[in-house]
């Protein structure tokens, strides 16, 4: 694997302080708010983004990959309010370390089948689903904010999560 373990879990915990930045952003008058009617709102994005990241990593390290542990996650998602779903991602720096704290580099070279049915890599997946899957979510997350009003977000908030220096 190209990263080092420890950088994996480094960056997987740095997705989860710059979403916990913007999710700090997100308040009680925007939480229905959807680009169109299709798209999951802003609270449902925030519980979607509390189950993603690890549900991925768990299912990529599972001897028999099966979505029946993403599908119970997901129901114990789709109740929580804002404050719970933030607490689920707050909670994931310390998940991520955990679940991928006995993993050999052997375990993440070892071979999967993708959702597509190509074969890839255990630490390939990691990275591409979960890590860029988080940019990803936290980008659309920060477009619906910005269509919420909040127009003072700018770069340093989407890619460093942190408010701009005046």
């Amino acid at each position: 694997m190209v990263l080092t373990k420890s950088e994996l879990i480094a960056s997987l915990q740095n997705e989860v302080r710059i979403l916990l930045h913007l999710a700090g952003k997100v308040d009680g008058s925007n939480l229905d708010y959807r680009p169109t009617p299709k798209q999951r709102s802003t609270l449902e994005l925030l519980r979607y983004l509390g189950i993603m990241g690890p549900e991925l990593v768990k299912y990529a390290l599972a001897e028999t990959p099966s979505f029946d542990d993403w599908t119970k996650a997901e129901q114990a998602s789709a109740t929580r309010n804002l404050d719970e779903a933030i607490a689920t991602i707050a909670g994931q720096a310390e998940h991520y370390k955990t679940l991928l704290a006995g993993v050999s580099d052997a375990t993440f070279r070892s071979e999967m089948t993708d959702f597509d049915g190509s074969k890839t890599t255990r630490g390939s997946f990691i990275v591409n689903l979960v890590i860029c899957g988080s940019a990803a979510y936290r980008t659309q997350l920060f477009l619906y904010l910005k269509a919420s009003g909040q127009e003072a977000l700018g770069t340093m908030n989407l890619w460093g999560g942190s408010d701009a220096k005046e």
